[in-house]
């Protein structure tokens, strides 16, 4: 027994005795080992808790800081909104203000100014057919259109009130029953109304490059589309089915303190922005053709009239939308002198 390893029985003993030292000190290190990894693991928690804590309060304050940004920009957007809504409701009042002022002018227009039509049937009165067809052209509603009345207009009392005043303008089938009135430039009545009060309805005025008393090739008439019809604001009305088909509504009357006229509309259009349909006068009679030409060919109606290069215009024009003009062209048929 034990030969193997030359052991004697008297050393066991020694050698259970080592053992025992030697598993109680591998069992006290393990203890020892066991303390400085629970040691290690706390010294580890405690460096690691301010940093939680820091962490945490680093987001506690993030949203705080969030909380407060968003109500700031709440604060912001109210604000705005409310700005914006002041403003909004300021210009209503005064487009309110300013409609209330050119409604009270109208009518004290419509009271003092005596319209009445010319009756052709008095010997006193002289009337001239302008540029008539030739009477075999059955084509043309000229031979109607010329039966239709004029008109005429005391002045008195609207020169008095302003000395711009250079005519009437009436157009059937619309709201457009006004005095017109011209100045110096094609900016002030834009933004003054007939008493000169300013006022962004402006006023109806001709073309400063032309004669109310003196006709060129081109006579044009300005005034804004108001949304409550005022000014030329019911010129859109040409579009409309039930004033295309009433024929009546295919003439209009400008009187002057020197002569009654009746024109004959040739075109209405709607059309971006430009100047051309705004030329006054032509040098040539290849211009003015070419003029007609196209006038004409953008007309949304077919009017079977008649038009020459002889014949005089008279062009209305306003504003459809921000980029986009209402326009009518009509010819002269007929006219008085008073």
């Amino acid at each position: 027994m034990n030969k193997k390893y030359n052991i004697e029985q008297k050393d066991l003993p020694n050698l259970k005795a080592k053992k025992e030292n030697r598993d109680k000190e591998l069992t006290t290190e393990h203890v020892k080992l066991d303390d400085i990894l629970e040691r290690l693991a706390e010294e580890r928690k405690k460096e690691q808790e301010p940093k939680e804590k820091a962490s945490k309060n680093n987001k506690k304050n993030d949203k705080k800081r969030k909380l407060k940004l968003r109500k700031w920009i709440w604060i912001v957007l109210l604000i705005v909104c409310l700005g914006t809504l002041t403003f909004s409701l300021s210009r209503i009042y005064i487009w309110y203000q300013e409609n209330k002022r050119v409604d009270s002018q109208i009518e004290e227009i419509d009271q003092i100014t005596e319209v009445k039509e010319v009756n052709e049937a008095d010997e006193d009165i002289q009337v001239e057919n302008i540029n008539p067809p030739k009477e075999e052209n059955k084509d043309t509603d000229y031979w109607k259109y010329i039966k239709l009345p004029l008109i005429s207009v005391d002045f008195n009392e609207l020169l008095a009130k302003n000395k711009d005043t250079v005519a009437y303008l009436k157009v059937n089938g619309t709201n457009i029953n006004y005095p017109v009135v011209q100045t110096k430039d094609n900016k002030y009545y834009l933004t003054h109304a007939f008493d000169k009060t300013y006022n962004s309805a402006g006023w109806v005025f001709m073309d400063y490059r032309n004669d109310a008393n003196n006709l060129q090739d081109n006579t044009i008439i300005y005034a804004h589309g108001r949304v409550n019809t005022t000014m030329f604001g019911s010129l859109k009305n040409v579009f409309k089915t039930n004033w295309y088909k009433n024929t009546d509504n295919y003439v209009l009357n400008l009187s002057t303190p020197k002569e009654n006229t009746l024109w004959q509309v040739i075109s209405v259009y709607q059309i971006p922005t430009e100047t051309y349909y705004l030329t006054s006068s032509f040098g040539t009679k290849e211009s003015k053709q070419e003029f007609i030409n196209t006038i004409l060919s953008r007309s949304k109606y077919n009017f079977k009239a008649d038009v020459t290069v002889n014949d005089k215009i008279l062009t209305l024009s306003t504003c459809a939308n921000k980029t986009e003009k209402v326009v009518l062209h009509a010819k002269l048929i007929k006219k008085q002198i008073r």
